[in-house]
């Protein structure tokens, strides 16, 4: 299963992409703590695409996800910025720069695509079904705390 969503260049399109996502997966059967992390994923691509890089040519930015088995690929594709997505390492002061370290706890692995003046950030999660007893990281992290 496979989803593409073309959304506005604006802060409301991450509610907007927050729920086509959380939708389908939960419609697929998979794991609630596994469709948390989904969504935080996908709400911090998306967040980091609006603040820091410019539109698609359209004026939108896309975001995809793609289930294959036990696995899902959430991506955001905008139009590129000055500079290379990374993960921060922010002080305890800091008021922002922790996205992508979040991305890069929750996900199993993520990285940076290149498509002539698309760029596209992705992460590959974990996304078992339902009958699973696997948790997410946001569920663990909610027991933790």
């Amino acid at each position: 299963m496979s989803s593409v969503v073309l959304l506005p260049y604006a802060p409301s399109s991450v509610a907007v992409a927050r729920q086509r996502l959380s939708t389908d997966l939960r419609d697929l059967g998979v794991f609630g703590a596994a469709i948390d992390d989904a969504v935080l994923v996908v709400s911090e691509l998306l967040s980091n695409a609006l603040r820091h890089a410019h539109p698609l040519p359209s004026g939108m930015v896309k975001v995809a996800w793609l289930r294959n088995g036990d696995r899902i690929e959430v991506a955001v594709s905008d139009g590129g910025a000055a500079t290379e997505p990374r993960a921060g390492r922010p002080t305890l002061s800091s008021l922002g720069g922790r996205g992508l370290g979040i991305v890069e706890y929750v996900a199993e692995s993520w990285g940076v695509r290149h498509d002539g003046d698309m760029t596209t950030v992705w992460a590959i999660l974990s996304a078992p079904n339902g009958n699973g007893s696997m948790n997410g990281h946001v569920g663990a992290l909610r027991e933790a705390g």
